[in-house]
């Protein structure tokens, strides 16, 4: 096979360029098939990944092996470490909890498909696990947004209007808010996939210049017309894009309110609640409008990088920016621990 590789800068790893994968093609598959062409249809695509050498296929599967189960374990020590202890049961951990979760099921979603793939070394996936790839792919980002955004609208609150914080930030709110979120989220994900299920895909190109199913990339091989996969594409963007409008104007404000503090510990410890939520919104958002702000014809091999950063790196980081830098969290986890050892 013709294979194009680009060293990216500042990574040591090749990557595939997708505009050099020449297009695969497969017998029909009687019954099974979506999308027809001349009597040809497509059953599965090809995952092409985001690289082609043996060796580095091998440690790139040890790195996500790794970085999977550091994700698995960091979040739900974070979960059980919130369950233990009475005091972190306020609004902001209440989203961390689900933010969490949130991150598990995230990585669930692509990793360990990543991973077989590796081991058995192949690397197609069938159209349903496809759609259903995608489908929870969209949910859970759309989750990571509208939680970042809540917990945002928290800190906001507890800052500016500390009086009335408990009056405005109840659980009740809490509750209503999650469970709206869940079920917006996949209600959004459900159009994505119902509108993507309605394209025509050829056999002839059915690579995916990804290691998983992108509704960019879907929409960019597909045979028929994509123009209402686009506008609803573009609407989603939208509605991606809202929550981080909401969290800058929250820390806009955030910041006004701080720099009125007279004294510098009184202003140091005000920043210091943000400061690990804001470092998490930062590497979120800055990957993840790196990526999609764009057309999809103009996806590039750099962009697979910047994705892993996103679906990959965040959620791994995410137990450490919160552990390491909430004061709370480092308490509630030695005092988890020293109970352990205990108990033993």
């Amino acid at each position: 096979s013709d294979f194009s590789h680009t060293a990216r800068p500042g990574s040591a790893g090749i990557v595939l360029s997708p505009s050099c994968v020449q297009p695969v093609t497969t017998p029909s598959h009687s019954g099974m098939s979506r999308g027809k062409e001349n009597g040809t249809g497509v059953s599965e695509f090809l995952l092409l990944g985001i690289t082609s050498d043996p060796e580095q296929r091998q440690v790139l599967f040890w790195l996500f092996l790794c970085t999977y189960l550091v994700t698995v374990a960091g979040n739900t020590l974070i979960i059980l470490v919130i369950g233990s202890n009475p005091c972190l049961h306020t609004p902001m951990y209440f989203f961390l909890t689900n933010l969490s979760f949130v991150d598990i099921c995230f990585t669930t979603n692509l990793i360990p498909k990543l991973l077989v793939s590796h081991v058995a070394g192949t690397w197609t996936i069938s159209y349903p696990h496809c759609l259903t790839q995608m489908y929870f792919l969209i949910s859970f980002a759309n989750l990571d947004t509208l939680l970042l955004a809540a917990m945002a609208l928290d800190r906001y609150v507890a800052i500016c209007k500390p009086l009335q914080y408990h009056t405005i930030i109840t659980p009740q709110l809490c509750r209503g808010l999650t469970a709206l979120m869940w079920t917006s989220a996949g209600l959004i994900s459900l159009l994505h996939t119902l509108l993507m299920n309605r394209l025509t895909f050829c056999s002839s190109a059915r690579g995916i210049s990804h290691f998983y199913c992108d509704a960019y990339l879907l929409m960019k091989i597909a045979c028929s017309d994509t123009h209402i996969n686009q506008r609803v594409f573009l609407g989603a963007v939208v509605l991606f894009v809202a929550p981080c409008v909401l969290i800058v104007v929250s820390y806009v404000r955030i910041a006004a309110a701080i720099l009125r503090i007279a004294s510098t510990p009184g202003r140091r410890k005000a920043f210091s609640t943000c400061s690990s939520h804001l470092s998490v919104v930062t590497l979120f958002y800055g990957t993840v409008l790196g990526v999609y702000i764009r057309p999809p014809n103009s996806f590039s091999a750099q962009d697979t990088v910047a994705t892993i950063m996103y679906t990959v790196v965040t959620p791994v980081l995410n137990p450490f920016i919160y552990s390491l830098r909430n004061q709370d969290m480092k308490k509630a986890v030695r005092r988890l621990f020293s109970r352990g050892s205990k108990s033993s």
